[in-house]
């Protein structure tokens, strides 16, 4: 008996050791502390104790991760609840299957001691601007609550240098800045900021980074595997918010400066808690708006954009 045990456990240690997994997911932008459950996931082992080795990678053309998911390039991407509206409309084969941050970040910001109080101060002033299209669909929602249109205000092109604009003068306000960075860079500067944020001036409310699949890959078995492990690491970093922030700067020590450190503290409450769940009305009600502000020709059901993965 005792050898019939000896060659069984030869036999079982001779067997080949599965390997995990492949799964890359295309980040949004460089690494930044709105990836946090991400990385807090990946240094924790989740991923692979469900089998999965996954890679992130940060873009070298921030456009370019869902074009590549949805040409079967990458497994996931990190993308925006509005962009993925856009882009369905497009017809990329595109859908949400969990979010990161729940809550809109996107703010119009100006300085605090400025001569903007409230939006209805914009009225012949400059306001700076770094994607064209939904940022102007935001703009004249937010103005038209106070009695002005585009045409009352000056749209400045500022590319992505937002704080900078404001600081220098060139412009009177900025559109499309993230209240857990710019109000924070500003501050650091010795400019105190005001936000006027989207969702109290009129814009539904949307989930700001989201991760997003190919349509013919809903059923991959390694999804749904992603995201209960994306969950883990939202619980843990949630609970141990100075242990994550150590795992997330881990041979990331360009991540450790001041600006980065206020970010993680802002950005903790807006993660999704539960990654996979899905609103779906949030996801009614955010396409019926880009309709009314003719970005798209018409409101598809919340399935053709975003699905909740059975696990």
């Amino acid at each position: 008996m005792r050898r019939l045990v000896l060659v069984i456990c030869l036999l079982l240690l001779s067997l080949p050791v599965r390997a995990a997994d492949k799964l890359t997911v295309m980040l949004d932008w460089f690494i930044n502390p709105d990836h946090a459950p991400l990385f807090v996931a990946l240094e924790r082992g989740y991923f692979r104790d469900v089998d999965l080795e996954v890679e992130l990678i940060a873009p070298a053309d921030p456009n370019d991760p869902p074009k590549l998911v949805a040409a079967g390039r990458a497994d996931l991407a990190v993308s925006y609840q509005p962009q993925l509206h856009l882009q369905v409309a497009q017809g990329l084969p595109l859908r949400r299957v969990a979010t990161l941050v729940a809550t809109p970040l996107n703010t119009l910001v100006v300085l605090a001691d400025g001569p903007v109080k409230t939006l209805a101060d914009l009225k012949g002033r400059k306001v700076g601007f770094s994607v064209g299209g939904f940022e102007d669909a935001l703009l004249r929602k937010m103005l038209s609550r106070h009695g002005l249109t585009l045409r009352d205000i000056e749209l400045v092109n500022v590319n992505f240098a937002l704080s900078p604009a404001l600081v220098s003068g060139r412009v009177d306000a900025v559109i499309g800045a993230f209240r857990n960075f710019e109000l924070n860079q500003l501050d650091i500067l010795g400019k105190k900021g005001r936000a006027f944020y989207v969702e109290e001036e009129g814009v539904p409310a949307y989930d700001e980074l989201i991760l997003v699949a190919r349509e013919n890959a809903l059923a991959d078995p390694r999804l749904a595997r992603f995201v209960s492990a994306l969950e883990l690491g939202v619980q843990y970093l949630i609970n141990h918010p100075d242990e994550s922030w150590q795992l997330f700067i881990k041979g990331r020590s360009n991540l450790n400066d001041e600006l980065n450190r206020r970010a993680w503290r802002d950005t903790l409450p807006r993660f999704a808690l539960r990654p996979a769940a899905l609103d779906v009305g949030r996801y009614q009600r955010f396409a019926q708006f880009l309709v009314e502000q003719g970005l798209i020709p018409r409101a598809l059901p919340a399935s053709a954009y975003a699905v909740e993965l059975a696990r």
